[in-house]
């Protein structure tokens, strides 16, 4: 039986647009079934069955309607049809019949399929997949760096989106000019940070990390190799003091005090990357108590009002500002590889010339990977021919260990690096707590917030493996600079000498 139609739909523009929409839909169907089925795909598959062809079927149904209002209004024009004649549903023709069956099932279908694919969508976006990897050459250096973070198994959207639909709405709407910047090629290299609209931490990291249950005390252990032929290893263990000595006192004191509900710390940042804080409120919730310290060195611009400024609150993300997209420094993923035996310990000198290697700059990742590769075997083969010569299998491992944790943490084509992304844990390669804790922020009556390195952590023991030394109980030992600089660690800050290279 011959399918018979209204007329108007009897044009080029319905009949393209039909074509459209069925062909789209086949895709859709075919892509689905090979993704199920055969579990074959990625972040692009992903991305044309769920945004793009359904936008191509939306497009072509849109067009069937167009056309045949086009041809009504045509037969209008020409007088054919009386203009203000109305069109006719008489479900006796057969043709009306035919046309209101398929637009009543293909409604029904197109809206079934409209809330499977709209919910596809939706789970699709808010996958680890889709942002790491869609943009792939933009996001690149996240996603490598989110990989091999604590919160791997997080998604991205816990940390960067939250619960709710506000947040949900603005995050898409801040996701269009992302779109427009990778498309238009205008997107800044590398992307700046701190994220200034960054969702409060308290909504989104306190939802897994909670203030008043971290652990009172906890022991780290770091291992570090010196910059000498023999490549020294050098120990050092902390007792890190994140609450109190008691954990049945709370955050009266410790690292995490900072976050304690009953205080609220405040500050202006003098540069966007929030690393000159020259003026600190602290507010006593309990008691009512303030206490503001100014930078002696670098205080606030003259005529400074705090209400005139927008004044941040300090929350996780004040110190804990690189937790899934942490690039190391040189010094700290060389030696990472070391202990982890990546790299060889034993071969001479290798701790300094990953250093000097790391130290470049590079216009591309294969660059890298080739000036690192001939780098170290014109190096060995210069001054230490008897290596090449009886055991180029460490050279050959060493090449590759370095290789590896540097496509990690450097990414030469969008300009990443450990000193673009300062981490403000610690205060070795960036100033991070000596932000505050530097013994020049002052109150009006000479109260200082302290330098002093027992605040937040003793000293367990330090050395090397052949002469550690190790602190009595319940004492902490006086830091021993690896190095003989006599007294200057007292009197400076580490980022003085330390850059995340030799220092």
């Amino acid at each position: 039986m011959k399918l018979k139609l209204p007329h108007s739909a009897q044009n080029w523009l319905s009949l393209t647009g039909a074509m459209i929409a069925l062909i789209s839909l086949f895709m859709i169907v075919f892509l689905f079934i090979i993704s199920v089925f055969f579990k074959q795909g990625g972040s692009y598959l992903g991305l044309v069955m769920y945004i793009l062809l359904p936008s191509v079927l939306v497009l072509g149904l849109l067009l069937i309607p167009i056309g045949m209002l086009n041809t009504l209004r045509r037969e209008k024009k020409s007088g054919k049809r009386k203009r203000d004649e109305w069109p006719r549903i008489d479900l006796n023709d057969i043709r009306h019949r035919n046309a209101f069956f398929i637009f009543t099932w293909g409604t029904v279908i197109f809206l079934l399929l409209s809330a499977v694919g709209s919910y596809e969508a939706f789970k699709y976006t808010e996958s680890v997949e889709f942002c790491g990897t869609t943009c792939h050459k933009v996001m690149a250096p996240e996603y490598t760096a989110y990989q091999h973070s604590s919160h791997a198994r997080v998604a991205c959207v816990e940390c960067h989106v939250g619960e709710g639909a506000g947040w949900y709405v603005r995050s898409k709407l801040s996701g269009l000019y992302q779109v427009y910047a990778v498309v238009a090629n205008v997107y800044p290299r590398p992307i700046p940070t701190p994220i200034h609209n960054l969702r409060p931490a308290r909504e989104t990291c306190e939802r897994c990390h909670w203030p008043q249950k971290f652990y009172a005390q906890t022991l780290r252990h770091e291992r570090h190799y010196l910059s000498d032929e023999e490549n020294t290893q050098w120990d050092i263990q902390l007792k890190m003091k994140i609450g109190a000595e008691q954990s049945a006192l709370g955050l009266t004191e410790g690292i995490h005090w900072h976050i304690n509900p009953d205080v609220k710390v405040e500050y202006i940042s003098a540069d966007k990357q929030r690393l000159n804080l020259p003026w600190v409120r602290m507010t006593n919730l309990k008691t009512g108590e303030v206490k503001t310290f100014i930078d002696r060195e670098n205080p606030p611009e003259e005529g400074f009002l705090p209400d005139s400024v927008e004044l941040r609150v300090m929350d996780c993300m004040d110190c804990h500002n690189r937790p899934s997209h942490n690039y190391k420094p040189p010094a700290f993923f060389v030696d990472e590889a070391i202990t982890a035996g990546l790299i060889p310990g034993t071969l001479p000198e290798i701790k300094n010339l990953a250093m000097e290697i790391c130290d470049n700059d590079y216009s591309s990742m294969d660059s890298a990977m080739v000036v690192i590769d001939s780098t170290i075997r014109e190096f060995y083969r210069d001054s230490y021919p008897e290596i090449m010569e009886e055991d180029s299998a460490l050279v050959n491992k060493a090449i590759a260990g370095l290789q590896a944790v540097f496509s990690r943490n450097i990414f030469p084509d969008m300009k990443v690096k450990w000193s673009e992304y300062p981490n403000h844990i610690g205060h070795v390669e960036f100033d991070g707590c000596f932000r505050c804790h530097n013994d020049r922020h002052e109150t009006e009556s000479g109260e200082v917030i302290s330098k002093d390195c027992n605040l937040c952590h003793s000293i367990m023991a330090q050395g090397t493996p052949d002469e550690m030394e190790y602190s009595e109980f319940g004492r902490s030992l006086e830091f021993r600079h690896p190095e003989d600089i006599d007294e200057e660690w007292r009197e400076e800050l580490c980022t003085e000498c330390h850059t995340g290279l030799n220092p």
